[in-house]
């Protein structure tokens, strides 16, 4: 049986954060990009809750697992 794919903002809600394009396109401006030696994690901006629900549904291989990566992948990005 195949994972529930998730769109990104599901995502920014779950972490409690504002979910709509302009929000996630400037908390990904302002927080971008994520040192390469720096754990998606254990960020500096994220608070231990989550933190804690990144690092538990990475871990655990969710059905979250793919939109975490591209959460990570996304903050690694150079913007211009």
């Amino acid at each position: 049986m195949n994972s529930p794919t998730h769109p990104f903002s599901e995502l920014f809600l779950q972490l409690g954060l504002p979910a709509g394009e302009v929000d996630i396109q400037q908390f990904l401006a302002s927080h971008t990009p994520l040192a390469a030696d720096v754990l998606l994690p254990n960020a500096p901006f994220w608070t231990p809750t989550q933190s804690a629900l990144l690092r538990e549904e990475a871990l655990k291989d969710a059905d979250w697992a793919a939109v975490i990566d591209q959460l990570n992948l996304a903050l690694r990005a150079k913007r211009e």
